[in-house]
């Protein structure tokens, strides 16, 4: 047994041996090659100037609004209704199926959703998104066109959200212009200050064809991207880029391709800078939807006297203001249409403080109990010398620019003035502010910004403080900084123009009284409060308001003047001829702007 287990085991180790070399003459198999990698296409990109980032860009609040806010605005939120080139208010069905009146007692507005709508996070755009807005709305300081969600008395949700119910204390025919730009309440709505810090440095989250996917201050840009889930028609364009650009830098970014478009604001310096191009860019003229104005404080201080404000006016060369700082914006004559608004036209009275007439302001001033010093010039009031305080929010360059012309020429009518610069959103929401002086440069404040999602936050350079010599000869020095800040007798802010009128007027001049709902409301940015006013601007939000009403209230407020309507701001649409044939770029509605369309926007190189 034991001779026939070795002759086994011979065999197989002689089997295993032949089997070996059986293996070592066949061709070792080599590796497949590598795929080729195959090359990334290169997003198709359209470079747009603008002037200036804003402040933020919430477009219901007085301190954002700006070119880049309204841009983002019309790309990235959604909005129940849009209007068209002549202000005709459109349903947008990519938002909401059905908008109509069901119930007239209460009036009752009936929204039925897209069920497709959503926001770029996946959640749906819903009925929480009309609860978020219409709460911010009647009970923030500082936003625009409040009058209309002030008369909302409930909203009620049906569907699991996608469908709406509005409800009114009494009929409001402008009901139409209410919930346009949207904001995602699923993010805002529980964060501490979310309804203006969540939106200083971008837009956290879409509900439109575009999103925004990184703000950079320190470069001045903002990127939007396509909103991959967008459930309508996508955008042609891979991304749009918003590029801050100076005067001296437009001209030669056009002439190298490195800019497509450009919003700059109208000037001199931009027409000449651009004249030497060829082939020469299209130059179109847009308006803003905003008026610039210069607001009194009416509520207490040296201004609370309705003759002072008038004699204050009086003192002011507007339209040397006007042309020192936009001289091809429009004069502005009225508090409700805008100069460029259809069935616009001067509403001021024959006595209507609208040039300087240094000697009706004296008679005025002496009126209040003013003096003036025959030997210095310089006014005073209750045995002291009249000091007034200006505001110009810090990050709105030309507000600041406004508020040292306004400087210059009080100074020089014989009243001492301190300018400060506090933020937009301090200055339009609070009664005292920080008592900081104002710098022109565009350079953030020294802190690190925090960006959009999925932006390395940027630490920002402190801005130096510049002084010009008409700021070093017209205004004292910064008052010193207190608890409670100072309170501002004057300052230039903007009023928005574009939507329903009745309602911008009782938004504008208007103070809501307390209700169960909103027990403290807010106070309006100039303190501003005149009773007997209340019944006509309630007229203009109603059913039936009368055609004179509107007129009526004008007359009231040159009387008071509780704000000196000085321009509206107008912007070039400057456009190459190749990116021009690309996106058809013009004026666009004034609410909704140049960008109007931009999702059909081809690049200059297909």
């Amino acid at each position: 047994m034991s001779g026939m287990r070795a002759s086994g085991c011979a065999a197989l180790v002689l089997a295993l041996v032949v089997a070996l070399a059986a293996c070592s003459n066949e061709p070792v198999a080599q590796p497949p090659p590598a795929p080729i990698p195959t090359p990334q296409r290169e997003p198709t990109r359209l470079v747009v100037g603008v002037d200036d980032m804003g402040a933020g860009f919430n477009p219901h609040l007085l301190a954002h609004q700006s070119p880049v806010t309204t841009t983002l605005a019309t790309l990235v939120l959604p909005s129940v209704f849009r209007a068209d080139a002549d202000g005709t208010m459109r349903l947008d069905p990519t938002i909401a199926t059905s908008a109509e009146v069901t119930a007239t007692e209460p009036f009752t507005v009936s929204y039925e959703l897209n069920l497709e709508a959503s926001w770029s996070t996946n959640a749906p755009i819903a009925a929480e998104d009309f609860v978020y807005l219409w709460e911010q709305m009647r009970s923030q300081p500082g936003v625009a066109d409040a009058a209309g969600y002030q008369l909302i008395t409930e909203v009620r949700s049906r569907a699991g959200g996608k469908a709406v119910d509005v409800v009114f204390a009494h009929p409001y025919p402008a009901w139409q212009h209410l919930f346009s730009d949207l904001l995602p309440a699923h993010i805002l709505k529980d964060a501490p200050g979310s309804w203006t810090g969540a939106l200083t440095d971008g837009i956290p989250a879409s509900g439109g064809p575009f999103r925004v996917t990184q703000v950079d201050r320190a470069r001045g840009e903002v990127l939007l991207a396509r909103n991959d889930l967008y459930w309508d028609t996508p955008t042609v364009l891979d991304e749009l880029l918003l590029r801050r650009l100076g005067p001296q830098e437009l001209a030669p970014a056009l002439a190298a391709g490195d800019v497509d478009v450009a919003m700059p604001e109208a000037e001199p310096a931009i027409r000449t800078a651009l004249g030497g191009l060829q082939p020469p860019p299209d130059l179109q003229l847009a308006p803003e939807p905003v008026v610039t104005q210069l607001g009194m404080r009416a509520d207490g201080g040296p201004l609370a006297d309705a003759r002072v404000r008038r004699g204050i006016a009086m003192l002011l060369d507007r339209e040397a203001i006007r042309a020192a700082v936009a001289p091809e914006s429009l004069p502005a004559d009225a508090f409700g249409l805008a100069p460029s608004q259809s069935g616009y036209a001067s509403t001021a009275p024959a006595d209507a403080p609208l040039r300087p007439d240094p000697a009706a302001a004296a008679q005025l001033l002496a009126s209040a109990g003013w003096s003036r010093d025959l030997t210095t010039g310089r006014w005073a009031v209750a045995g002291g010398p009249v000091s007034l305080v200006i505001g110009a929010a810090n990050q709105r360059l030309e507000d600041v620019d406004v508020a040292r012309a306004v400087a210059e020429q009080l100074d020089a009518a014989g009243i001492d003035v301190t300018l400060v610069g506090p933020s937009a959103v301090d200055l339009f929401g609070q009664a005292a502010v920080s008592a900081v002086p104002p710098s022109p440069s565009p350079t953030p404040s020294p802190t690190t910004q925090p960006g959009a999602a999925g932006e390395t936050p940027v630490p920002s350079t402190p801005a130096a403080p510049v002084t010009t010599s008409a700021a070093a000869a017209t205004t004292t020095p910064a008052l010193p900084a207190t608890p409670g800040g100072v309170e501002v007798d004057l300052m230039v802010l903007p009023r928005t123009v574009g939507d329903d009128p009745g309602t911008e007027l009782a938004s504008d001049y208007g103070c809501p009284a307390p209700t169960a709902l909103v027990p403290d409301p807010p106070r309006p940015p100039t303190g501003f409060c005149f009773p007997a006013l209340r019944p006509a601007l309630d007229e203009l939000v109603s059913a039936t308001p009368r055609p004179e009403t509107a007129g009526a209230v004008e007359q009231v407020l040159w009387a008071q003047l509780p704000f000196l309507p000085l321009f509206q701001p107008v912007n070039l649409v400057v456009s190459t001829p190749a990116a021009g044939a690309a996106t058809g770029i013009g004026p666009g509605p004034l609410t909704s702007g140049p960008v109007t369309g931009a999702q059909k926007w081809r690049a200059t190189s297909e």
